[in-house]
């Protein structure tokens, strides 16, 4: 005869979190080892650190320490935070979170500390059960745990970040070079910072259109961008279809042939001169001939584009 597995309640069993579950779990450390893969020993039960009584430390098989907390309870931030605490207090390798049941937001943030930081961390869930009329037993069960793919995914990650501080970094020199150049010719960007996107935007004067640079690895570009915001596309074409429509007169200001991007099945529309030298990635020493060609396109579109702009009625 096979008996049925019954849940019971955890306050029937430990009424008490730290006098009956934290002794009962410092007395009998095999079951934390196996839901682990740990081993560890010498628990302490509610040692001091600072204001604070962390409810089970031990020693793993390094004599290193590790801090365990206990919680009769869905989780919540309150021993999220304590349990961080204990281990930067304790000066811990390792931290263990003994939950009724675990929320979303806390599988998650366990998982990330296990990327993003050196000591381990583990999540379990404490249930108690018993077949027929046997005593109550624990089982334990790891929702959440280091391992070598978190901490691979956690170098991967924090190679990513340093790869974009150092292209933040490129892009915003890139712009203080060319914000250097255009502010000799033009006021028309002079109040504009360096940004660290790969565009930097300045009103025309006329809501909807401004005025853009957009550089890219092997060029950069001078643009007029028509948007008027989400769910605006046939305002965004009624203006570009008002500027075509004197394309041969602004072509002629402008000075040469421009690029007409009516984009139908995007959010925008543009007017663009493509400078296809000297990107971003061009050594930097390089940079000022791209950038002194799309000034130069700016400052022509502006003043080819302007007439035009002022008249627009959409």
């Amino acid at each position: 005869m096979v008996g049925k597995i019954e849940k019971i309640k955890l306050r029937e069993v430990w009424p008490h979190e730290a006098y009956d579950f934290t002794t009962w779990m410092a007395e009998n450390m095999d079951v934390i080892n196996d839901a682990t893969g740990l081993d560890l020993s010498s628990p302490e039960t509610e040692k001091s650190t600072g204001s604070f009584n962390v409810d089970i430390v031990a020693r793993n098989m390094d004599g290193k320490t590790v801090v365990i907390e206990n919680q009769l309870e869905n989780s919540n931030h309150d021993h999220l935070g304590k349990l961080i605490t204990y281990l930067v207090s304790m000066d811990a390798t390792a931290a263990i979170w003994v939950v009724a049941d675990a929320k979303p937001e806390h599988i998650q943030a366990v998982a990330w500390l296990n990327e993003a930081v050196s000591a381990e961390f583990f999540l379990l869930k404490i249930e108690a059960i018993r077949i027929g009329d046997s005593d109550p037993a624990p089982l334990l069960t790891k929702l959440v745990g280091p391992s070598k793919e978190s901490r691979a995914l956690g170098r991967r990650k924090k190679e990513l970040d340093e790869s974009t501080k150092q292209n933040q970094d490129l892009m915003r020199r890139y712009w203080e070079s060319l914000l250097i150049i255009s502010n000799k010719r033009t006021k028309l960007h002079a109040n504009i910072s360096p940004s660290v996107n790969p565009w930097i935007s300045t009103s025309s004067g006329v809501s909807g259109l401004s005025f853009n640079y957009a550089v890219r690895q092997n060029n950069i570009q001078a643009e007029l961008y028509i948007d008027f915001g989400e769910d605006k596309a046939e305002q965004n074409l009624l203006a570009f279809d008002m500027l075509h429509g004197h394309k041969a007169e602004i072509e002629d200001a402008f000075g040469g042939a421009l690029e007409w991007q009516r984009m139908e099945n995007r959010r925008a529309c543009r007017i663009r001169k493509l400078i296809e030298i000297n990107g971003y990635k061009a050594p930097q020493e390089e940079w000022p001939v791209a950038q002194e060609a799309a000034v130069d396109a700016m400052v022509q579109m502006e003043q080819a584009l302007m007439p035009h702009i002022k008249q627009l009625k959409v």
